[in-house]
C-alpha cells in the first residue's frame, strides 16, 4: 500500500470534504462515519477535527466514542481484568451500538442517537439523553476494534500503528491488550477493510492512503 505524507489538519479537511459529498448506503438522510484504531492511536483527536470541519460545512455532527458503550464490569471481567480475548470479544457492547446508534440512522429511522450508554468509572448507566439529528446530520463513531462488525459506515478510516509503535505508545498498565490487537490484525485485517488507512507511528508525521476512488 502506497502512503503519502499529510498533516492532521489537511487530513481532517480532506476526509470532511469527501464525507460531505457522500450518501448513506440505504438512502437514509443521515451518515455514519467510523475512525478505527487502538487507544494509543488517539482516534478521538482525529474524530473531533473531522467533526469541526464538517460543522464548518454546515453539517450537524455527533461524535460517539465506543468507550461509552462498554459492557458492565461483571461481563467485561468474567475471565479476569486482563484477558485479551475478553477485551476483543466482549468488552464493547456492539449490540447496543447497533440498537442505539446505527439503527436510528437507517432509512425510516428516528435519527435519535444515544451518545453513550455506560460509565465504566461508576459501572452504571450514564442516563445521557438521546440526541436528535436533523436531516443531513452525521454521526462519527471512533474507537478500537470497530471494523469486522459490518457497521454501516459511509466512510471508514483506520489509524494504523506498527506492532512496535503500538507497544511503545501503549501505557504499561494497558499492554495486556496488545494480543487482542494482534488478533484483530490477523482475523479482521483492518487495513484491508477500511476505506482510508492512516499510518500514525509518528504522531507528528502521519501518512495516508488517499481517498477511495
Amino acid at each position: 500500500m502506497r502512503l503519502e505524507a499529510i498533516t492532521w489538519e489537511r487530513l481532517a479537511d480532506e476526509l470532511a470534504r469527501h464525507a460531505d459529498g457522500l450518501s448513506a448506503p440505504d438512502g437514509a438522510p443521515w451518515l455514519a462515519l467510523g475512525i478505527d484504531g487502538a487507544p494509543a492511536a488517539r482516534t478521538g483527536g482525529l474524530a473531533e477535527r473531522v467533526a469541526e470541519e464538517l460543522r464548518l460545512r454546515g453539517r450537524a455532527v455527533l461524535v460517539v466514542s465506543t468507550e461509552g458503550f462498554l459492557r458492565p464490569a461483571s461481563l467485561r471481567f468474567e475471565y479476569g481484568k486482563e484477558d485479551p480475548d475478553s477485551y476483543a470479544d466482549s468488552w464493547f457492547d456492539t449490540g447496543a451500538l447497533w440498537r442505539e446508534v446505527f439503527g436510528p440512522l437507517e432509512a425510516g429511522g428516528s435519527g435519535r442517537v444515544l451518545p453513550d450508554l455506560w460509565d465504566p468509572a461508576t459501572d452504571r448507566a450514564t442516563r445521557t439523553p438521546y440526541h436528535p439529528l436533523p436531516e443531513g446530520g452525521v454521526v462519527l463513531v471512533h474507537g478500537p476494534l470497530l471494523l469486522g462488525h459490518w457497521f454501516p459506515f459511509a466512510l471508514s478510516v483506520h489509524l494504523r500503528l506498527s506492532s512496535g509503535a503500538l507497544r511503545r505508545r501503549t501505557e504499561e498498565p494497558e499492554r495486556w491488550t496488545l494480543p487482542a490487537f494482534a488478533r484483530y490484525e490477523d482475523e479482521v485485517g483492518p487495513a484491508e477493510r477500511a476505506d482510508v488507512v492512516v499510518r500514525a507511528d509518528d504522531p507528528g508525521h502521519p501518512a495516508w492512503s488517499g481517498l477511495p476512488g
